[in-house]
């Protein structure tokens, strides 16, 4: 994404004589992003700018670097959807039963789930059993953790459900192993 966002600015860059670029921070790191300066003819990076507030001459533009952390665009921020959650149970080996360790994370997608909630359920197995048990195993798991949402009163019943079977392993495995990270259901919420 931070490669996308030097493009555009250095499209930005071509026709004006000051630009300004804003940094974003990065989600759990303690920088706001940074922004790759290239030669425009050889390709090689002459630069980066990485601290809000700075300024740069490039080939007689100035580039200012400003922060939307500031307060100046406080409202414009208020509007970024906030990036997607991901909530992953486990199963009892067979079921459609979550683990015990698994009931405090069904909880918190319980409190975060709300009416305006995207939610995707993607159910997985382990690799014992046939190929078509597993998908069909897989998909009612995805449908419990949606049967479960809406008991809870929440109007999540248009939620997507899919099963993956054994498919898209969170552990490789060979045919026919019962692993516990295996036999999952992925919620990302939106």
């Amino acid at each position: 994404m931070r490669a996308l966002f030097a493009i555009a600015a250095a499209a930005l860059f071509s026709g004006c004589a000051t630009s300004n670029v804003a940094l974003l921070p990065d989600e759990g790191a303690s920088t706001s992003g940074a922004v790759a300066v290239f030669d425009s003819k050889t390709e090689a990076e002459i630069g980066a700018l990485t601290a809000p507030n700075t300024v740069a001459r490039l080939g007689g533009r100035t580039l200012r670097v400003t922060s939307l952390e500031d307060g100046a665009y406080s409202d414009l921020l208020s509007r970024v959807p906030y990036p997607p959650r991901a909530y992953v149970l486990y199963f009892v080996e067979g079921s459609t039963e979550l683990t015990p360790e698994s009931v405090p994370i069904l909880e918190a997608l319980r409190r975060d789930t709300t009416a305006a909630s995207e939610v995707q359920i993607t159910g997985h197995t382990d690799t014992v059993g046939s190929a078509e048990s597993n998908d069909a195993l897989s998909r009612d798991r995805a449908v419990e953790i949606r049967a479960v949402l809406v008991r809870q009163g929440l109007p999540v019943a248009a939620a997507r459900t899919t099963g993956r079977g054994e498919r898209e392993l969170r552990i490789p495995t060979a045919d026919g192993v019962g692993e516990a990270g295996n036999r999952r259901v992925e919620v990302t919420l939106r």
